[in-house]
């Protein structure tokens, strides 16, 4: 059998009934994994991918094998693994996973180092922790890796800082940025399943409840709308002037965290940066305010902070700690501070990954075929590209739109046709 880690490979049957039924609800990425079956366009690459490992990148693995690839995929989050999908990758679709549901960070950081064995020509990340470990820990590597691909807001962040410092060694094409990926995964994906994941680890009640949402980028505009769509009274938090002003222009209260704070009966943050809510912050909510995060990583709450004003911690529920502090107030943590909608839920919705993985599908192809080679910077998955993705996803949905005539073809491209 080929190289894994992983659970358990006798959880293989459910995990390919779970895969097929995604794969019903991907039909974007389904016409892609049989146009690559003919043309093999990925033939001969070895693709090393850091994403979470779920139905939905399972489909997006078989794609990318169908088109010729050798692919080896690790986790980009410990606690996102589900188990019998890696059990049916390896088993059912010969495809090589390291990734076990709750593994530690020693474990976890193994298993890039196992993907990155296959000695990648292309990464494929989701927080960009392949492609630092490249970097840092095995640029013997390096030279042999034509490109890489970005799926989240994170890794973007961070791999632009790299590009910024001159310390990016290869292009990256940034997938979250194309338009049928950050409008339909970041604010329908993200703002449906971070609730899901909420409900699911406490069964709280959104309607009548508080709930100050940190950010108000597409992840928090989606996450903002749903809450007050089942009737939350929602707060924004934020640190830009031009969100900020959308926030309050959309409806919401828009406010400072130290403000927020007592107010709030569910927090979730979902900036992509560090410690943004703090022991300041944690010591002043409410008894039994819920706290979690629906950014990449789990640094956007400052647990050790909160750790030092505790007094005790037990675990209530499954994903869910009470955190009793100093005050005597009781604060409930989900997820270890990790992406709530994958610790305790299941994701993103397949539809919605339909888009983003067909992105990242059609990334591996534009980047192998190209004549030229970018630079070492993050570039964006051309819009010829991103419109293509659009129109196949209508065309699923059995939808049609109109097409601009000759005269106002000519009208749109003339600068001398006036009113």
């Amino acid at each position: 059998m080929i190289s894994h880690d992983i659970h358990n490979i006798k959880l293989a049957a459910d995990g390919k009934k779970r895969i097929e039924w995604a794969d019903a609800h991907m039909p974007v990425l389904a016409k892609i994994r049989e146009r690559f079956a003919k043309e093999k366009p990925l033939k001969g690459y070895r693709m090393a991918a850091c994403l979470h490992v779920t139905t939905e990148t399972a489909n997006l693995m078989r794609t990318l094998k169908a088109g010729g690839a050798t692919v080896a995929l690790c986790a980009s989050n410990p606690l996102s693994t589900q188990d019998v999908v890696a059990a049916s990758l390896v088993k059912d679709y010969g495809i090589s996973v390291f990734a076990i549901n709750a593994e530690n960070n020693k474990t976890y950081y193994k298993h890039i180092h196992q993907a990155l064995d296959f000695k990648p020509h292309m990464t494929m990340d989701d927080g960009a922790d392949l492609v630092s470990t490249l970097h840092s820990d095995r640029t013997e590597l390096l030279d042999g890796i034509i490109a890489g691909t970005e799926e989240t807001t994170t890794g973007v962040i961070r791999l632009r800082a790299m590009a910024n410092d001159g310390k990016l060694a290869f292009p990256i094409i940034a997938v979250n940025d194309s338009k049928t990926k950050h409008f339909f995964d970041n604010r329908y994906g993200t703002g449906q399943s971070t609730l899901d994941g909420v409900i699911r680890a406490t069964n709280f009640l959104l309607a009548g409840s508080t709930v100050v949402v940190a950010g108000y980028g597409w992840c928090g505009r989606g996450v903002a709308v749903r809450a007050k769509g089942m009737g939350a009274d929602v707060i924004v938090t934020e640190v830009d002037h031009v969100k900020a002003i959308e926030a309050a222009m959309d409806g919401f209260r828009v406010m400072p965290m130290a403000k927020a704070a007592p107010l709030g009966d569910l927090f979730i943050t979902l900036t992509g940066d560090i410690n943004v809510i703090r022991p300041e912050h944690f010591i002043k909510m409410k008894s039994g305010a819920i706290v979690c995060n629906s950014g990449h990583f789990n640094v956007e709450l400052d647990l050790d902070g909160l750790k030092g004003i505790a007094r005790s911690i037990k675990t209530v529920r499954p994903f869910v700690e009470e955190y009793s502090l100093m005050n005597r107030r009781k604060v409930y943590i989900l997820g270890e501070g990790r992406l709530i909608n994958l610790a305790a839920a299941e994701g993103h919705p397949a539809v919605v990954m339909d888009m983003s993985f067909a992105n990242q599908s059609l990334a591996a192809e534009y980047l192998i075929k190209l004549k030229k080679p970018l630079d070492k910077d993050v570039h964006i998955l051309p819009e010829k590209l991103d419109n293509q993705i659009a129109k196949m996803k209508l065309d699923s949905m059995g939808i049609r739109i109109d097409r601009l005539t000759p005269e106002q073809k000519e009208y749109l491209a003339s600068w001398e046709i006036g009113t």
